[in-house]
């Protein structure tokens, strides 16, 4: 599939859940798309999913109301972040990641944000780099602890160091 593949950036539908589960399965699948589905419709962000062929082959969650952790929040207060991004293996390097982050910015700025934040895991390397070439600045480095259930319902706690960058989307007199 070359670029031209790229058919649809939008943001999840219920429909859409069961698909993404099919297609790309997440830790803590099935509850991960849908609890991410769920947080869109409280109107906190935006669960954005990347298609081809009618086939979801990428997602990332806006979150308008920031990164949870205290490390970030002390850095940069309320800046949208946008995380949880990940893309089909076997398409990595299409340009899929750049249009979700694309689309994410875009629907910053439409909102007033001046900024966009996201995190990077330092085991990470290729994101960061890809992070770097679309203008994002390391801000802060902070533990990102998330958890996820497993099919016998037991619950998995991680702790990953991550670097917070953040990029201005806009001119600072508007």
């Amino acid at each position: 599939m070359d670029r031209g593949d790229l058919t649809d950036i939008r943001p999840c539908r219920a429909a859409d859940v069961p698909l993404l589960d099919r297609h790309l399965p997440a830790p803590g699948a099935p509850t991960r798309h849908a609890d991410r589905f769920a947080r869109q419709e409280t109107g906190a962000g935006a669960y954005l999913v990347a298609w081809r062929d009618g086939v979801p082959v990428g997602h990332g969650q806006l979150r308008r109301d920031g990164c949870a952790a205290p490390e970030v929040r002390a850095a940069v207060d309320d800046c949208p972040e946008f995380n949880g991004l990940h893309v089909r293996a076997d398409l990595r390097g299409l340009g899929i990641g750049t249009a979700l982050i694309r689309a994410a910015e875009e629907r910053s700025l439409a909102r007033g944000h001046a900024f966009l934040g996201l995190g990077v895991g330092h085991d990470n390397p290729r994101a960061a780099a890809l992070y770097a070439r679309l203008g994002y600045t390391p801000v802060v480095e902070y533990t990102d602890r998330w958890s996820r259930t497993d099919a016998a319902g037991r619950v998995h706690e991680h702790a990953d160091p991550c670097t917070f960058l953040v990029r201005r989307l806009m001119a600072p007199d508007g």
